[in-house]
């Protein structure tokens, strides 16, 4: 499955483990990705995505219409219609 936010892009970064003696191991800083699930009143369907906490919370500010229609000026792809 693919670490990825459908609306903001975000993904996984890369940095080091470093120990109490300093050795550094390689290691994943995952974003927190949910799937959830919104209706869209203004279309009357229900839509499902997979998003970052980031997103989520811009989405109950502006409200999951106005998120997409912005993405969409912006051109990005999030594969729903509107």
């Amino acid at each position: 499955m693919s670490k990825v936010c459908q609306l903001t892009g975000k993904r996984p970064l890369y940095g080091n483990n470093v120990s109490h003696s300093n050795r550094k191991t390689r290691r994943r800083f995952e974003p927190n990705l949910q799937v959830k699930r919104f209706f869209i009143p203004e279309l009357s369907k229900w839509v499902t995505l997979k998003i970052s906490m980031h997103a989520l919370r811009t989405i109950n500010k502006k409200g999951i219409f106005t998120y997409l229609t912005e993405l969409k000026q912006k051109g990005v792809n999030i594969g729903v219609e509107i």
